[in-house]
């Protein structure tokens, strides 16, 4: 199997910033080495695939019970201090058990409409503090969105988990802008920057320079104790009040009913925490940069949110105590409009939050392509270089929101829904192969992503008010920012915006 020399990729890692730009390397291996490759990450070896038809028969080939890696920092995270795993360290029994569970209260049809009013609550406050925030601007600048969309989305998430309101979105500059909640956001920055360092740093070498692997166990510490304390806030209030009412319920309360261990609920809703935060700010940030570079698709989708909201009943969103029904209403509504949809798809098209994904197929070996792998070996699922294929994309750096539309198009399904979300033919989308594994931004299958469903709701949401409200442009003589990889897929520079009143 083909692939660079030890020493050649550990060179490019260590020495020329391949930590943080592996998903470039994807399609750099890709066009050197053709669609599987291996290379030696740290003491792992893994062989990468970076073919929409190997990514499928992978993912086929998998089980029951697929295992993301062989060890990871976070699982040693978990043996060191003792603390219980949740849905992404579990493996086997106890990881199934999780994910039925939570599947059960985030996937199925409707679940994340059930959470539609504290999260409309959270984007009316994003909403009110991007206007104070532009004000304080001649030109309604609004630096770094995404350390504001970052406390959007730590709102929102605790919220869902153990129905916490933290006022992290309060008046700029407020006390409450600081404490705890500041000391979350920092944990979760933290931790997603120091995943890849300390997985690829050899065990020696770490015990010699221990600092990042001191600052990679505080940070995770710093999350137990958060979510820690908000679950036993939460779990007390229930005892406490008694019986819930309709539509005041959250996570914490789902597993609790199904007598799931205290310890167990720690574990679940702390790295549901860490999942639910970056990834959804980094999206809405990606989308609104993308869409304030690209005035005529923000032109039609500003013209499909205004329609909606006077023929589908979608609300203003002005209210931060929007009722449950309502909220609902809106959401539903919100994930039937095509284009908001297709922008999301093509923004995590372009930015895939997770560019790679793990796998190991326990049990036996498998055929990838030419080859036998064998078992228990580190497989790298390369999302990134697929998603950005001119096989399947045409022109695949360009933000082009209507390759997701089929021609007369009204739902906004299409049947891609399943496995990737496969492009419609539309004008100025040439006729060409196309893939349903090319880009899976969730992933597929048992360990596809347990909040889908939930985020998508959020950027719908979040998206639909801020259009509605405001023209979204450039930094005047800003720069193109592109991507980095810190463990997620996120800006590497900040992204600052004009918001202007409508």
């Amino acid at each position: 199997m083909p692939g660079p020399s030890s020493a050649a990729f550990i060179f490019e890692l260590l020495c020329r910033g391949g930590v943080r730009r592996l998903h470039e390397m994807q399609v750099h291996g890709l066009s050197r080495f053709g669609p599987v490759w291996r290379a030696r990450f740290g003491p792992v070896l893994t062989v990468h695939v970076a073919e929409p038809s190997l990514v499928a028969q992978v993912l086929r080939q998998e089980g029951p019970e697929p295992r993301r890696a062989l060890s990871c920092p976070w699982k040693q995270h978990r043996e060191l201090r003792g603390a219980p795993g949740g849905l992404l360290t579990l493996e086997g029994e106890a990881w199934r058990g999780s994910r039925r569970l939570l599947a059960r209260a985030l996937l199925r049809p409707g679940a994340a409409e059930a959470f539609a009013a504290p999260v409309a609550a959270a984007v009316a406050e994003l909403v009110a503090r991007l206007r104070r925030l532009r004000r304080r601007h001649p030109r309604g600048l609004v630096r770094d969105i995404g350390t504001e969309f970052n406390r959007f989305g730590l709102e929102a998430i605790s919220w869902v988990l153990f129905s916490s309101r933290l006022g992290c979105l309060g008046d700029p500059g407020g006390s409450r802008d600081r404490g705890d909640t500041e000391a979350v956001l920092q944990s979760v920055g933290a931790v997603l920057a120091l995943t890849l360092v300390t997985m690829a740093l050899p065990r020696p070498l770490l015990r010699l320079v221990p600092a990042p692997w001191d600052a990679f166990c505080h940070a995770w510490d710093q999350l137990f104790a958060f979510a820690k304390g908000h679950v036993d806030r939460r779990v007390a209030e229930v005892a406490a009040r008694g019986p819930l009412a309709e539509g005041d319920t959250c996570v914490t309360d789902l597993l609790a009913r199904e007598h799931v261990p205290v310890s167990s609920i720690y574990g679940n809703v702390t790295e549901l925490l860490l999942a639910g935060v970056d990834t959804v700010a980094s999206t809405l940030a990606w989308s609104l940069y993308e869409l304030a570079r690209n005035p005529g698709a923000q032109a039609a989708l500003h013209r499909q949110l205004v329609a909606a909201t006077a023929t589908n009943g979608i609300t203003s969103g002005d209210s931060a105590t929007t009722d449950c029904a309502t909220a609902a209403a809106t959401a539903a509504a919100l994930g039937r409009l095509p284009l908001l949809r297709a922008v999301v798809k093509e923004t995590l098209r372009l930015y895939p939050v997770i560019p790679a994904n793990a796998r190991v197929v326990p049990e036996c070996d498998i055929h990838v392509g030419d080859y036998l792998v064998p078992r228990q070996t580190l497989i790298t699922l390369c999302h990134y270089a697929t998603s950005r294929d001119s096989r399947f994309f045409p022109a695949p750096d360009a933000f082009r929101p209507e390759r997701w539309l089929r021609h007369g198009d009204t739902t906004g399904d299409t049947a891609g829904d399943t496995a990737g979300d496969t492009p419609g033919d539309t004008p100025g989308d040439p006729p060409g192969p196309r893939h349903p594994f090319a880009s899976l931004p969730f992933g597929l299958g048992p360990r596809s992503c347990v909040g889908r469903r939930l985020a998508e709701l959020q950027l719908h949401m979040a998206l639909a008010q801020i259009l509605l409200r405001f023209e979204v442009r450039p930094e005047p003589g800003g720069g193109r920012v592109r991507p980095m990889t810190r463990t997620l897929l996120a800006p590497g520079a900040p992204i600052s915006l004009r918001f202007l009143e409508r």
